[in-house]
């Protein structure tokens, strides 16, 4: 079975997705609630982790 390799999302889409601002998600890789990979001096968060962390927050919410 061949593996799926991880796609990545800069800062912005995945501000785009959440309907967030970009400073919403620096905030939240700083807080440590988003995990992210620094790529020269910029972020670069992968699919998955959003989909989970996005997960996370519905259940959370209630």
């Amino acid at each position: 079975m061949a593996q799926q390799r991880a796609r990545f999302l800069t800062v912005a889409e995945v501000a785009d997705i959440m309907r967030v601002s970009t400073m919403t998600v620096y905030r939240l890789i700083k807080a440590g609630d988003l995990r992210a990979v620094r790529v020269g001096k910029s972020y670069r968060l992968a699919e998955d982790d959003v989909d989970r962390y996005l997960a996370q927050g519905f259940t959370q919410a209630g």
